[in-house]
C-alpha cells in the first residue's frame, strides 16, 4: 500500500484506542493492507481531546491499557488525560501505525456496494476510500454539544464545554458555573475551587461516590515490572479479578449492592461535615444505576469557602447567569457545561447503507442493536467496537475491547480464505442474541428505575452488557462462522 492509496483490505474509523489496537493485532496477524481514518490532527481520540484540569481515568492503569502493550512505567495507579495520551501515541509510533494513518480525514458516510462487495467512505474533504471490510472504532465518548437548556444563547459571558477546554481562559478572580455532576465533573470542580474566586455547581442529581486509592507509583515497582514482566501481568490480574467482583454489587441487586452502599454512605459522613450539605448529596437510588464516580477531592471542594451546590432544576440562562426553579439568578462570568457526550444509543454518528439500500439509523432509530457488539445483519464485512451493549459498569472498557478487537481479527482473516467471501450476520441469530441480553438487562440495577445515558428516552438500554467481563470475552473467544451468511 502506498502512501496515496484509496483502497485497502480493511479500513479502520478512528485512531483512539480500538483502532490503533485493531490495527496492531491486524499486523500481528499478518494483515498490513489497512488505512486509518482519523477526523482530528493526532491519534488518540478522546484522550487528545480531554484536556480539562484533573482530566484523569477512574481505571487502574494497569488495566486502562492493552495486554499486548505493557507500559511498566505508569506514574500513577490512576493515570492522568496526558499520560494515556502519551501511552497511545507510543503503540502508534512502536508498531509504525503512523504511515497507515489519514489524519483530518472525517468520515460522512458508509456506502456497500453489492455488485462489487466492497465498502465506501466519504470523507469530508472529498475524497473516497473503498474497502473490503470496514472497522468502525470511533469510541462512544467522541462527540460533545451544549444541552438544550432554554435561553443558552442569550448568556454574554464566556461558555465551554468540559470535552472542549479552552486553556486561554482565565479563571482568576471569576465566578463560574458547572453545570453536571458527573465522572468529568468532579474532576474539574476541585481544580477550578483552587482558581476561580467562586464556583457554584449545578446538581440534577446526586451520583454515589467512593474514594479514589489514587498514588504514585515508586521507582522500584517500575524496576520490578520492567525486569519481570511476569510480576506486572500478576498485578494486572489481581486488580482485574478484584473488580470482577464489584459487579456483584453494581450490576445486579444483590447482598454486594448494601455493602457497597453502607461503604459510600460512611464516606460521605466521613468527609461532608453540614447534614443539609450530605443530604442534598445522598443518591435516591441504587449504587450501580448510574456510573460510580471515584474522587477522593470532590467532597472537599463543595465544602470550600469560594464554593456552593445548587440542587434545584435549572429553569433557564440569562443574560447574565443561570436561574433556577425557585426563582434565583445566579449571577456568573463563566459556564463550565460538565453534562457528558452524545452517546449513540439510537442512530449513527453518519449514514450507514447496507445491503438493498438499508439504512442502519433507521434499523438504530428506537435503540441500537448488534450480534455480539460487533456485527449487524444486513451489512456484511462492518465491524463495531464499542458496539450496543458492550459497556462495563465494574472493570475496564479496555479488556471488552481487546476482545471485540481480537474476534473481529478472526472474522477478518476467516475473509481473507476465500476473494468472494462475505459475512453477513443471520438475523434471526442476532434477533435471539438481543432477546437474550434485554432479558438479562431488566434484572440489572441499570434498569432499576433511574434516569442515566446508559438508556434511550423510551428506557431501552443499548449501551451495557448484562454481565462480567469473564463472560463478555468468553462469548467473543471464538469466531463462528455458522452464525453468518458467506
Amino acid at each position: 500500500m502506498s502512501e496515496h492509496d484509496d483502497t485497502a483490505t480493511v479500513l479502520i474509523i478512528g485512531a483512539g484506542f480500538a483502532g490503533l489496537g485493531t490495527a496492531i493485532r491486524l499486523r500481528q496477524a499478518g494483515i498490513t493492507d489497512f488505512v486509518i481514518l482519523e477526523r482530528g490532527s493526532g491519534v488518540g481520540g478522546t484522550w487528545r481531546d480531554n484536556t480539562y484540569p484533573g482530566a484523569a481515568c477512574d481505571i487502574p492503569s494497569l488495566m486502562y491499557s492493552f495486554s499486548f502493550v505493557s507500559n511498566p512505567d505508569w506514574s500513577r495507579a490512576y493515570s492522568g488525560s496526558a499520560e494515556i495520551l502519551g501511552y497511545i501515541e507510543h503503540m502508534a509510533e512502536e508498531f509504525q501505525l503512523y504511515r497507515n494513518i489519514r489524519f483530518e480525514h472525517e468520515v460522512t458516510g458508509l456506502r456497500f456496494d453489492e455488485q462489487t462487495a466492497r465498502w465506501t467512505a466519504s470523507v469530508r474533504e472529498g475524497a473516497e476510500f473503498t474497502a473490503r471490510a470496514v472497522v468502525m472504532a470511533a469510541g462512544p465518548l467522541a462527540n460533545a454539544s451544549y444541552p438544550d437548556i432554554p435561553g443558552i444563547e442569550q448568556f454574554t459571558g464566556h461558555t465551554m464545554l468540559s470535552a472542549r477546554w479552552d486553556h486561554e481562559y482565565d479563571f482568576g478572580g471569576k465566578r463560574v458555573a458547572v453545570i453536571g455532576t458527573g465522572a468529568s465533573a468532579v474532576q474539574i470542580i476541585p481544580e477550578l475551587v483552587e482558581q476561580a474566586e467562586h464556583v457554584t455547581v449545578f446538581q440534577r442529581t446526586p451520583g454515589w461516590v467512593l474514594p479514589k486509592p489514587d498514588h504514585r507509583n515508586p521507582d522500584w515497582l517500575k524496576t520490578l515490572f520492567r525486569a519481570l514482566p511476569g510480576t506486572q501481568k500478576a498485578a494486572r490480574e489481581a486488580l482485574f479479578w478484584g473488580h470482577e467482583l464489584m459487579a456483584l454489587g453494581l450490576v445486579w441487586n444483590s447482598p454486594a449492592t448494601n455493602l457497597l452502599q453502607t461503604v459510600a454512605n460512611a464516606y460521605r459522613r466521613h468527609a461532608v461535615a453540614d447534614p443539609w450539605l450530605r443530604r442534598q448529596l445522598t443518591p435516591d437510588y441504587r449504587i450501580g444505576c448510574k456510573r460510580v464516580l471515584l474522587s477522593s477531592d470532590y467532597y472537599p471542594a463543595l465544602q470550600a469557602e469560594n464554593c456552593k451546590l445548587i440542587s434545584w432544576p435549572i429553569y433557564a440562562i440569562a443574560e447574565n447567569g443561570i436561574r433556577t426553579a425557585e426563582g434565583i439568578e445566579h449571577e456568573v462570568d463563566c459556564i463550565v457545561f460538565a453534562t457528558g457526550f452524545d452517546v449513540c444509543k439510537a442512530g449513527t454518528p453518519f449514514p450507514v447503507t447496507g445491503t438493498g439500500n438499508r439504512e442502519l439509523a433507521g434499523a438504530w432509530a428506537s435503540g441500537a442493536q448488534a450480534y455480539k457488539s460487533v456485527t449487524v445483519s444486513g451489512y456484511p464485512n462492518l465491524f463495531l467496537t464499542f458496539g450496543p451493549n458492550s459497556g462495563p459498569g465494574h472493570n475496564s472498557v479496555l479488556v471488552y475491547n481487546e476482545a471485540q478487537i481480537d474476534y473481529i481479527v478472526q472474522a477478518i482473516r476467516h475473509l481473507q480464505r476465500s476473494p468472494d467471501r462475505l459475512l453477513d450476520v443471520r438475523a434471526n441469530v442476532q434477533d435471539r442474541y438481543n432477546r437474550r441480553i434485554q432479558r438479562r438487562l431488566s434484572r440489572t440495577t441499570w434498569n432499576s428505575g433511574c434516569q442515566s445515558w446508559y438508556l434511550t428516552e423510551d428506557g431501552f438500554n443499548a449501551t451495557m452488557y448484562p454481565g462480567t467481563a469473564t463472560q463478555y470475552t468468553r462469548q467473543l473467544a471464538r469466531f463462528a462462522p455458522e452464525h453468518y451468511r458467506d
